[in-house]
């Protein structure tokens, strides 16, 4: 025996506890799973972007009342022939030189300059401004409940992802377990057959077994890595192998006919529809009152500077080129006002626009209506799955039972030479297809559970179930 020092022995102690600790793999509980989802998964952060973009644009559109203010300043460099005759600016693609007109061309220049402020305010428009505020308003609560349904929706995709991971991991340890029982066999044939106590025939079947546990394993890990593969990408993080909760193959559902504590209308995704009804009623109102006119007031000051004097129509050496005579304002102005402008064919277009909105709620509520129709219809059906799943998970300690003491005694009986490989096998398959359905009993009761709760809209009947 090693002779170790004590304080040796403590620290090598220490350090293998530690590793392990540090080595161990963390149980990614549900609710952890559910958390992390909600915080990585990028269709939930678009949807969030949409919202905050939503609430800007409100904030945006509640200005829109305001006046506009516009200032203005120009200086500017050049002749100012006049010349008798209509013009039109057409895209300002003309010059607004103001002068006498001669009868010949002369290219005198000087400094001129405009300055100007300007109001306009649209002070009543029959409800405009505040219909365009209160259709944006609505739209911030479609996007509010497009949030919150899209949360509500991936939240039972993980836990859908979540529950069929944990069976697929089940079901490969299952295989795992008859792969290890077939291969029990395999050796028990094998030893009897060189004994000349079975026909060699038993062998190659005792073979095909063991091949046919090693492919059921196969195919059932590769189920398990897709599952696995999923969840991380619900959870928005790299693939990995998860160790998850057993209580759901444990045990069933503390209470699996709670009932949910919100209102049918409340669903998360009929709250979605039913705004979206809103926001297309809304947007009726506010096309409504394109029928009416406008009332603006509005004002103006004005200066201008010029360097050209007074008396240029009749002497026209009265100018000065310099800068600072130019641009210095002599003349000032200003104005105010009131003004009504109406386009007077503007009802008989918008009467039709209003009437086709119309018929885009209609749409909507229709589509609202075969929605609630649908998870109404998976209200009825989660409480048969309920009810079914709960009579499996009852029944199948039973099945379990019988075929565990079935194997046991073919195994016994074969290993003696009472019985043949035939039977043998059938009690092999049969145990395996109760430990199968033993390990998914437990999953199906909550995983119709959480049907119960995706339709009711109550994710908390899943999820603080335990």
């Amino acid at each position: 025996m090693l002779n170790i020092p004590l304080k040796h022995y403590l620290l090598f102690s220490l350090s293998v506890l530690y590793f392990s600790g540090a080595n161990a793999q963390k149980v990614l509980t549900i609710k952890d799973a559910e958390a992390t989802a909600l915080a990585n998964y990028a269709s939930i952060k678009a949807k969030a972007n949409q919202l905050n973009a939503a609430k800007t644009y409100l904030t945006e559109t509640k200005t829109e009342y305001l006046p506009d203010v516009n200032l203005s300043a120009q200086q500017d460099y050049g002749t100012i022939n006049g010349q008798n005759g209509p013009l039109y600016g057409y895209r300002g693609l003309s010059v607004a030189s103001s002068g006498p007109a001669f009868a010949t061309q002369n290219w005198n220049a000087s400094f001129g300059a405009l300055y100007l402020a300007n109001v306009n305010w649209d002070f009543f428009t029959f409800g405009k401004s505040v219909e365009k505020v209160k259709v944006q308003k609505s739209v911030v609560s479609l996007d509010e409940t497009d949030l919150a349904q899209e949360q509500f929706q991936h939240q039972v995709r993980v836990a859908s992802t979540y529950l069929n991971l944990l069976a697929a991991q089940q079901l490969t340890k299952a295989q795992q377990d008859n792969l290890d029982r077939s291969m029990d066999l395999q050796k028990v044939v094998i030893a009897r057959v060189k004994n000349g106590l079975n026909p060699g025939v038993d062998s190659s079947l005792a073979n095909a077994e063991v091949s046919n546990a090693r492919i059921a394993l196969t195919n059932a890990e590769q189920t398990e890595q897709e599952q696995s593969s999923q969840l991380a990408q619900y959870l928005g993080i790299a693939p990995q192998n998860f160790l998850l909760d057993s209580v759901f193959v444990t045990k069933a559902p503390v209470n699996a006919d709670q009932q949910p504590s919100l209102n049918p209308e409340e669903h998360p995704i009929l709250r979605y529809y039913r705004n979206r009804i809103g926001v297309s009623d809304e947007q009726a109102k506010y096309f409504s009152t394109f029928s009416y006119p406008t009332f603006s007031l509005f004002g103006v000051y004005q200066g201008r500077g010029s360097g050209f004097g007074s008396n240029y129509a009749t002497n026209q050496s009265d100018y000065n080129s310099s800068y600072g005579s130019g641009v210095d304002p002599t003349r000032l102005n200003y104005l105010f006002g009131v003004g009504m402008i109406w386009n007077i064919t503007n009802p008989f277009r918008v009467h039709f626009q209003v009437k086709s909105q119309k018929f885009t709620s209609e749409q909507y509520k229709n589509e609202y209506d075969l929605v609630g129709q649908q998870l109404h219809d998976q209200q009825v059906l989660a409480e048969t799955r309920i009810a079914n799943a709960l009579k499996n998970y009852r029944e199948v300690p039973v099945e379990v039972k019988a075929a565990t003491d079935a194997y046991n005694q073919k195994f016994a009986l074969y290993k003696n030479g009472l019985a043949n490989i035939v039977d043998f096998t059938q009690a092999l398959y049969t145990l395996n297809r109760a430990e199968v359905d033993k390990d998914i009993a437990s999953n199906n009761v909550w995983q119709a559970l959480l049907y119960k709760a995706a339709a009711t809209g109550d994710f908390g009947i899943f999820i603080n179930n335990f």
